[in-house]
């Protein structure tokens, strides 16, 4: 008895040791994951309360961009330095939030080194007032372009189709994107094809001015819409080509071949498709169930020749349930009251006058006269609207 009780003691003296000496060796560990996590979650949490306090972020937009930015509440020199910068270039709190969301790096810029001389350059090139900061807040990419190297042989570019630099400003307005991408390796090589197949500057100029994005295509894929149009009947020359390229360049070769096959499968030949593609480009950029439905009414309702579509192919871009479908149940009750006859005029009334007429000359004129008129063609919320 004696002798079990001495082990006993044996063994929990052990424990004892072992314990103490485990701790002894765990307070010369590495601070714990925990440590860490919670001076990660410091840094965060600063980070946020700077970008919403000092940019003008939301909480949201501030505790997104904190997982992409690091700073330091010790050096924070550059980040106020930059916020001055912008702010001295006309830069409001929109603008700065705007621009950090979509890159939040330039809160680590040099001001003299890298902004300095990008911000010169296109105030000396026109870009003074909000122009300066619309442009940049809407494509900070330009930022990473260098001024000798990029920015200003793609300014040249433009100067030499657009001419003054007042149309240069509008243009990059509506397409800030222009200045931050290759034109050696994209835009330069679009624009001398087009010119070498025919298309005039001016035409080029409405390019760059309108329809930005489709000089902007790989190469490969504008020598490829330049060559299937040709074979179409669509030279480049021509005032339709523009509309015509946008929608090729918008669209997969499987699915421009699937709409075809839609509308041959609904009695259209592929010489008729052509026919009407060039006279309304925008036909195919409609999606296949649109032209099913558009096709159906104007066949099985309105009970129109496959001439007068193909004749006037842009009826099939209008909204069937918003636009055509509610004129034609107002003009349907009104021949059958006699109140209008039922003649040409009721194709146009259905497609191209404008809603205000329309609501003027068949709603309101015959609401006295017809019960539930005003309801037939879409409710009180629908006329109030085009009236507004």
């Amino acid at each position: 008895m004696a002798t079990r009780k001495k082990n006993l003691q044996l063994l929990l003296s052990l424990v004892q040791k072992r314990c103490l000496q485990t701790s002894s060796a765990d307070a010369l560990l590495p601070p714990t994951r925990t440590t860490t996590t919670t001076n990660a979650s410091s840094s965060s949490s600063f980070d946020v309360h700077f970008l919403m306090n000092s940019c003008g972020l939301s909480s949201k937009s501030a505790l997104s961009v904190s997982h992409k930015l690091q700073l330091h509440q010790n050096k924070l020199q550059k980040p106020h330095s930059v916020l001055l910068f912008l702010k001295s270039h006309g830069f409001d709190d929109s603008h700065i939030a705007q621009l950090i969301e979509k890159r939040p790096k330039i809160l680590h810029s040099g001001v003299d080194d890298t902004l300095k001389p990008k911000f010169d350059f296109f105030v000396k090139n026109g870009f003074t007032g909000k122009l300066l900061p619309q442009l940049i807040a809407s494509d900070p990419n330009i930022l990473s372009a260098a001024v000798d190297s990029h920015l200003k042989p793609c300014f040249e570019l433009l100067k030499l189709f657009l001419g003054s630099p007042d149309r240069i400003v509008v243009a990059l307005k509506r397409a800030p994107f222009l200045m931050s991408f290759s034109f050696k390796g994209a835009v330069q090589p679009n624009i001398e094809l087009l010119i070498k197949e025919g298309m005039h500057v001016d035409r080029v100029a409405k390019l760059l001015s309108l329809h930005a994005r489709v000089i902007l295509v790989k190469h490969d894929r504008m020598v490829y819409a330049v060559n299937a149009l040709k074979n179409l009947g669509v030279e480049p020359k021509t005032p339709v080509f523009l509309h015509a390229a946008k929608v090729m360049l918008s669209i997969s070769k499987s699915n421009w071949r699937k709409k075809i096959e839609v509308m041959k499968s609904l009695g259209w030949s592929e010489e008729e498709i052509i026919v009407a593609f060039k006279r309304y480009p925008y036909l195919l950029a409609c999606s296949e169930e649109k032209i099913r439905k558009s096709l159906d009414f104007f066949v099985n309702t309105l009970k129109l020749e496959p001439q007068t579509i193909i004749t006037c192919p842009e009826y099939l871009a209008y909204s069937v349930d918003r636009r055509l479908r509610p004129r034609h149940n107002v003009l349907k009750v009104l021949v059958s009251k006699k109140l209008v006859k039922e003649d040409e005029k009721i194709v146009r009334a259905v497609t191209r006058i404008s809603d205000r007429d329309f609501l003027e000359k068949y709603v309101t004129k015959y609401a006295d006269k017809v019960t539930g008129l005003l309801e037939i063609y879409g409710g009180i919320s629908k006329a109030k609207k085009m009236e507004s």
